[in-house]
Parts: C-alpha cells; structure tokens; sequence
C-alpha cells in the first residue's frame, strides 16, 4: 500500500507541476503541430529522462534535509522571504508576457531528443519543487526517504510527466485558446500561487515559535 501511494504521489506532484503552461509542454505542443507526433515524442523522452534525474537528485537531497529540523527552519523562513519578494514582483511590477509563437524548424528525431534534453536541463525549477514536496508528503508520514520509495516516487513522477505531455501533444489545438489565457495572465496566476505560499510557510514558522 505504502509503494501504491508513493507511486501515485510522485504521479499527483508531477502532474501539478507541468500541467500549467510552460516552455516544455508548449515546446512539445508546437513540435507536434509543426512536424509531426513522432518528434513530438522524442522531444518528450529527451525531456523526461531530465526530469527523472531531476527529481531523483531532489528527492536524495530532501532526505538530507528532513534529518535536520534547523536547516528545515532556516529554509522555511528563506523561502518566506523569497515567495514574498516573488509575490510582490509577479502582482505589481512585472509586465504581463506578450504571446510569442515560437518557430520551430524541422529537425530530426535526434535532434528532437537532445533539444528535449537542453530544455529540460535549463528548467531548474524541478529540483526545488521536488524537494519541497518530498518533505511536506513525508512530514505527514505520506512518503518515507527508503530507496524502494524513492524509486516508486520517482518512477510516478515520470509517468505523470509523460502523461501531461501526451495530453499537450494530442490535444493542444483544442485547449490553445485556454493556453493563451493562463499566459497572457501567467505573472497574475504565479503572483498568486506565490503569495498562497507565503501565507501557508509563514503559518508553519509562527506555529514553530508559538507551539
């Protein structure tokens, strides 16, 4: 049970955190349109074999973390400040994006592939988010830092990503006017994420000194 729930947590987290728009899954829907789902595909695995390096580093990297409370602490209230100053940035500093197509040229499954590899790699958000979410799911006894665990988590997290990415490839002519929306409004949405955020980790480090 604990291997089910470890497999369907990695698949939950990676499923919320690509399904919003972005330069991955946007890639992967133009490719398809541009040339075709076979390079679409093998954009796809380039992609994902980043992630799952990604989120295998992340995860190892939590399970230092979890054994320490202090650096938990100082990185609660580190990541205050940070959500803070993204919050006010995203709501009434930064400019909203102006929708760009990107041009996309045909190139061979390969080249496909080692494209979906680059862009991977220069997303560093992956490993954060990774890391933050293995330690909430084990705080509350969800997840647990073996290497059974971390494997099935990792191997979910895969599958979510994977089939996020399908849904963008076969999909996406019909969820573009959507698409277009969340990205003319993305600095608001992300303003807002981050701004929930700062509340929920400010809550957690208040409870810490109160409790």
């Amino acid at each position: 049970m604990n291997l089910i729930i470890s497999l369907f947590s990695g698949f939950i987290s990676a499923f919320i955190g690509i399904t919003p728009p972005g330069l991955l899954n946007m890639t992967a829907a133009k490719v398809s349109m541009k040339e075709g789902k076979r390079n679409a595909f093998w954009f796809v695995l380039g992609a994902v074999l980043v992630i799952f390096c990604q989120v295998y580093i992340a995860v190892l990297f939590a399970r230092i973390i979890n054994a320490r409370p202090d650096i938990i602490l100082l990185l609660r209230e580190v990541g205050f400040v940070i959500f803070t100053v993204l919050t006010v940035y995203f709501l009434w500093i930064a400019k909203q994006p102006k929708l760009k197509q990107p041009k996309i040229k045909k190139h061979s499954q390969k080249k496909r592939f080692f494209m979906g590899m680059l862009l991977s790699g220069l997303n560093f958000f992956p490993i954060p988010y990774y890391v933050f979410v293995s330690i909430w799911l084990s705080s509350y006894a969800i997840f647990s830092f073996d290497f059974t665990s971390v494997s099935i988590f990792v191997s979910g997290a895969v599958l979510g990503s994977l089939l996020v990415f399908y849904f963008y490839i076969g999909f996406f002519k019909k969820i573009e006017k959507k698409a277009d929306f969340i990205l003319k409004n993305m600095n608001t949405i992300i303003g807002g994420i981050t701004g929930l955020v700062s509340v929920i980790t400010l809550i957690n480090i208040l409870e810490y000194y109160l409790g």
